[in-house]
Formats: C-alpha cells, structure tokens, sequence
C-alpha cells in the first residue's frame, strides 16, 4: 500500500514553506514574541486560502479535510509560525460544521481571516486548580484558564459536561488576562465569566471529542515540524562547528545523537499521517489514533529538543540562535489538549484497558 501525498498536497506544502520562508525568518517572529502582532502573517495565508481549508465550499470555505490541514501544521511548526491556525482554521469550524447548526455568517469570516476563534477547553479536558465553569442557561460563569489565542474575536468554551458554548469577547460579564508561558510564538489568556451570555454550539460530547481529536493531531504535526526543524539546525551546525581541527560531525557520539534524532523522527511523520487521515476517513480508529499521536509525539519532540539543543553546546542556549522558540514550542504542544499521561490513560479507557 502507497500513503502519500497527492499532486496538489505536495503544491500546497511547498506554497505554504515557501510564504513562510520568505515572510516569516526567525527576526519576524522575534517581533511578535517582543510583543508584536501577527495580522501580516495571518493576512498573507488568508491571502493563500489557509483558514477556509476545512470549512465547506458552500460555507466560502476549500473543503479539505485533517490531513492538509496537518501538512499546513507542520510547515507552521517548521517556523515557529504565530499564528491563529489551531483555533480559528481547525478546531472551531470542525465543531461548527459538526454541531448541525446554522453558523454561515461566522464560518464564512473564518474563512477569509477577518474574524478569529479561541480555544478554551482546559476545564473539560483537565481542570487546573480552582478553574471551572459553570452553566446555567447558557450564562456562563467561573474561569477558563490557557485559552488560545490572545487576539481572538470569540472563544469556543467547553464545559465539564463537554458541551460547547461560543462567547462574544465584547460579551458583559468576560474579562481576559494575558497568561505569561514559555512559548513566546503563541499567546493564552485566562478567562473569567460574571453571567456571560453565550451561545450553545452543541451539547453532544462527541462534538467536543471530535474537535479535540483533530486539535490534538495537528499540534502533533505541528511538534514534528518544530522537531525536524530543531534536527536539521544540529546536522547544519555540526557540519560547520570545528574542534580539534575538525568539524564535531566526524565525532562518534555526536553522529550517534543526530542518528538517533532521525531515527526516532522519521516514523512520527507517517504516523501523523495516518491519525489526520484516520479523522476523515476511519472514524472507528480515529480517537484512538488521535490519543496515541498527540502522546507519541509529545515524548519524541521533547527528546529531540533537548539533543538537538545538545547538539549545539553552549551556543543552544543563546538567543542569538534562537533554538529555544522552537525548544519551548515543542514543550507548550506537549502540555495542549492534554499532557502525554493524560492522553494514554484516555487511550486505555478506549481499549477498555482501565
């Protein structure tokens, strides 16, 4: 059996590397990480058709499924991209589109970059500390802590029932508080609700699973892009980098770190494949597959951030490289949507293993 890429998946890959190579080098993302903003980046692949990718044709979307949107994953990773793309591409039109309302109006601003959706599905997933939110008659109150998406014009809020609630960021009652985290590529808010009127999206789990499934799987392409980048950055280095009269890449051990970091990488790349391609096509697979990639590749991006920075010594350390965006970019995806214990132990439960 042949599991590849089509002609046009293949375009769009190279399309989108080639945007990102041209207009976002690492001083650009440096700017947002000082505090800069991200609508330039935005615009230009909206310009490319980025945030329709999943929403319907009929909705002013492309509709094409998880796997474009992984390879599209992976290339923003690969370039520690600040984007919106998690909320606003993936993971609020999967549920609009699964909840079986009528979210034209919305879905088509999506589609063209001009509106954004957060993400705020920690109480549901994991609840951290005091954070909770409490539902009465779609009224919102308590808190919503790590929401994606600093800037977003509305977030996609689930419940501990896990049902899903969209909320206006102009709604009386919300308030947001910038989170600081280690991943300066991509901004949380914590959310609070004083009587916050929203709007039910769907009170069928399987709605908040699915959209947690498919979120899950791309922040695991996006870990394998941010992985294979922070790779050939150690390759390209120890090429280049003498001791003794000769460059570290003729030294044993660090040959035998660069083979081991490709030989744990390359395998992640067929499996984020198949999970994505498992979402819209073996829906019996699909959550299983989803736990195990998240998990997966959350261990192996943290083993190849920590060699690769290894790898470079001293000079891993150093804002001048700049290897710690993608360093800390790999350890915020490994803690999204659920850590990696957490994940496994979802994964038993489906195997009626706990």
């Amino acid at each position: 059996m042949k599991f590849g890429f089509s002609e046009e998946q293949v375009l769009l890959q190279d399309n989108v590397n080639r945007y990102l190579r041209d207009n976002v080098p690492l001083d650009r993302v440096r700017t947002f990480a000082d505090g800069g903003t991200d609508t330039d980046i935005w615009q230009g692949l909206a310009d490319m058709g980025i945030p329709a990718l999943l929403i319907p044709e009929d909705q002013g979307g492309i509709g094409l499924d998880a796997l474009d949107a992984a390879i599209v994953a992976e290339s923003l990773g690969y370039h520690v991209t600040p984007t919106p793309f998690l909320g606003s591409t993936v993971m609020a039109p999967t549920a609009l589109c699964l909840s079986g309302g009528d979210h034209s109006e919305l879905l088509e601003a999506l589609a063209t970059g001009n509106k954004r959706v957060g993400i705020a599905f920690g109480e549901a997933i994991a609840r951290r500390n005091s954070a909770s939110v409490t539902v009465t008659n779609t009224t919102l109150t308590g808190t919503s802590l790590f929401a994606f998406d600093a800037d977003a014009d509305f977030y996609l809020v689930a419940d501990p029932n896990k049902h899903l609630f969209l909320v206006d960021t102009n709604a009386k009652g919300l308030q947001r508080r910038h989170l600081t985290t280690v991943d300066k590529t991509r901004r949380t808010v914590e959310l609070s609700y004083d009587a916050v009127a929203a709007q039910c999206i769907s009170e069928d789990p399987s709605v908040f699973e699915a959209t947690l499934d498919i979120g899950r799987v791309i922040l695991a392409a996006d870990t394998l892009g941010a992985a294979q980048n922070m790779l050939d950055q150690a390759v390209a280095y120890a090429k280049q980098r003498e001791q003794f009269g000769r460059p570290i890449a003729s030294f044993q051990a660090v040959k035998h770190m660069c083979a081991e970091m490709a030989a744990s990488l390359e395998p992640c790349r067929s499996m984020v494949w198949y999970a994505a391609h498992a979402l819209a096509n073996l829906p019996q697979e699909a959550r299983l597959t989803a736990c195990h990639t998240k998990a997966h590749l959350a261990e192996v991006g943290k083993f190849v951030a920590k060699t690769s920075t290894e790898v470079h010594g001293g000079m891993g350390f150093t804002d001048l490289l700049g290897l710690h965006y993608w360093f800390k970019r790999c350890g915020s995806n490994r803690q999204w949507l659920g850590a990696p214990e957490l994940v496994r132990e979802e994964a038993a439960a489906l195997q009626g293993l706990t």
